[in-house]
């Protein structure tokens, strides 16, 4: 159930993937991961290259706040990103 003011959501588990695309002009690709892990993400293998598992009961509002995180994080490493967030 979303209410579009507050953005407020409510799920059993969610994920947030990433999938980066490195730059040879950019910071290296062990730098943007140390920086991603230090977030709290983790490596896996599969179409995204890392992976965030939220807590429990964790709202839309959250994950929004988190992708204006993750962009702060990674400007200025010329690394180009996407990012999913779903339902587990």
């Amino acid at each position: 159930m979303i209410n579009n003011r507050n953005f407020i959501v409510q799920n059993e588990n969610m994920k947030t993937y990433i999938m980066l695309m490195f730059n040879s002009e950019g910071a290296k690709p062990s730098e943007v991961l140390d920086v991603l892990h230090g977030l709290g993400f983790e490596p896996q293998r599969g179409e995204y290259d890392m992976v965030y598992e939220w807590n429990d009961g964790a709202e839309l509002k959250e994950a929004i706040w988190f992708a204006d995180k993750i962009h702060t994080t990674l400007q200025g490493f010329d690394v180009a990103y996407s990012i999913e967030t779903v339902e587990d």
